[in-house]
């Protein structure tokens, strides 16, 4: 029996040194999310050149931008597109605040789907769409591939003054899904609504061209530098489950202590 407490105690202490590595790690992928999500922000609100001459740009959510850039009405640059599906034979695409726009097939869901797509409104590869219902959690982003979404939803037209990767950059950052929230139309926060109008209060900021597709590549290489590190942190995270359950089962197996 005390040979069997030794080992108990012993794997004890190599559980607990596992335990708070695990809590390290843990708060490690939580940095790397908050990390991942600052990078972006200022990538698309304030550009990549730190000595770049700033200026007030007169809209809250922004602050202040580059001196050069100009702003604009969403109203201008991102026009509704309200086209309907005659056959119903196109992809069924979804909208969500995690993953921004993808086929709904490739979802594992169980809600209820329409027996038919006809009426379905049309999604051209670089449109923006909009999910009405849940766009105060950020579910909007711009489309791939073409394919029709969800009467319910609303489908923009990005003007080619914009980049639809800097579009979507910029509707998924938290700021700018505040401002959108904002008018937004419902009673409860959880029942609010982004119709076109409310949209077309916000204000989008507009660098050149040229320097929205520097800002996109950008973020893609830095982003992914954080990505495959949180993988590889959820990788270790996931041997340690195994290792812990492992080590549990020993104790429960061999001590007589509770």
């Amino acid at each position: 029996v005390e040979s069997q407490k030794k080992i108990c105690d012993f794997l004890d202490k190599k559980l607990l040194a596992i335990d708070q590595l695990f809590e390290a790690k843990q708060n490690l992928l939580g940095t790397l999310s908050e990390k991942r999500r600052a990078l972006i922000t200022h990538a698309v609100t304030q550009g990549l050149d730190p000595k770049a001459p700033m200026r007030d740009s007169g809209i809250p959510w922004l602050g202040k931008i580059p001196a050069h850039w100009e702003t604009e009405r969403t109203k201008w640059v991102l026009p509704e597109r309200d086209e309907r599906s005659e056959s119903g034979e196109e992809e069924l695409l979804t909208v969500s605040h995690l993953t921004g726009i993808t086929r709904r097939s490739s979802k594992d869901v169980n809600m209820f789907e329409a027996e038919s797509l006809e009426g379905y409104k049309k999604c051209e590869p670089g449109d923006l769409a909009i999910n009405t219902l849940w766009a105060w959690m950020g579910a909007m982003g711009v489309a791939r591939e073409p394919g029709v979404i969800s009467p319910a939803y609303n489908v923009y037209k990005i003007v080619p003054r914009l980049d639809p990767e800097f579009v979507d950059l910029v509707v998924r950052t938290p700021r700018f899904v505040e401002e959108v929230t904002r008018f937004s139309k419902g009673v409860w926060s959880s029942r609010l609504r982004l119709y076109p109008e409310g949209l077309y209060e916000v204000s989008f900021p507009l660098p050149p061209r040229s320097e929205q597709h520097a800002i996109v590549e950008h973020i893609q290489l830095e982003t992914r530098k954080i990505d495959n590190l949180a993988a590889a942190t959820e990788g270790t995270i996931a041997l340690r489950s195994e290792g812990r359950r492992g080590g549990t089962e020993c104790r429960s197996r061999w001590s007589p202590y509770p």
